[in-house]
């Protein structure tokens, strides 16, 4: 198995190297561009050929500098129980999300549309994470017990096809809305999905019970 460059030698050193280059390159993305391994080498005050040395091409770079949010869930400690108020609550962390992180997840929206063999190290494209199903999943907990029916995985689903970098950018630069309409109109969306849902009648006898 091959060993990053950063990870042999002078490690600290390399690693305030590679911060830098993804320094640079994450501003050259909040300013609209796509950047290059030179571009951000120039932008860092490094050698192109060291550059290089960490990220081989600008798809490495790019895939490096997108935020790796893991969080397990976008509800603090003190979620309440609603699940309405618990949809809310995660709505507005992940369109804050997307507001901030506008110019990094639309580098990934790109890369995801690349036909590219290469992926991630866990084989996915960088958008097929599910991370913001696994979020909205968390929020439609309490569903489990009141709305035993409902199949939450599949509204999870619906809700992200509406709430994720893709809308955003349909909405922002098709339909042309503000950057705060599109995060409003997605709560609403995720709201209106879940009433939806909710407003469904319930046959035991379709579920055996």
């Amino acid at each position: 198995m091959e060993v990053p460059y950063e990870s042999t030698g002078r490690i600290r050193q390399k690693q305030r190297t590679r911060d830098a280059l993804l320094g640079a390159a994450r501003a050259l993305l909040d300013g609209g561009h796509t950047p290059t391994v030179e571009q951000s080498a120039d932008a860092a005050g490094i050698s192109r050929t060291t550059a290089y040395r960490y990220f081989p091409n600008q798809r490495e770079l790019l895939l490096a500098a997108i935020p790796a949010i893991d969080r397990p869930s976008l509800l603090g400690p003190d979620a309440p129980d609603d699940v309405r108020a618990r949809l809310e609550s995660v709505m507005a962390e992940q369109t804050e999300i997307l507001r901030r992180w506008e110019p990094q997840l639309r580098a990934a929206l790109r890369l995801s549309l690349e036909q590219e063999p290469r992926t991630p190290r866990d084989g996915r494209p960088v958008l097929r994470q599910g991370r913001a199903i696994t979020w909205i999943e968390d929020a439609l907990a309490p569903l489990a017990e009141s709305h035993p029916h409902i199949d939450r995985r599949r509204l999870a689903v619906a809700i992200r096809a509406g709430s994720g970098i893709e809308a955003w950018v349909w909405m922002v630069d098709i339909a042309a809305v503000s950057r705060k309409e599109a995060a409003a109109l997605m709560r609403e969306s995720a709201q209106a999905l879940l009433a939806a849902a909710l407003a469904q009648p319930h046959d035991p006898a379709s579920c055996g019970g």
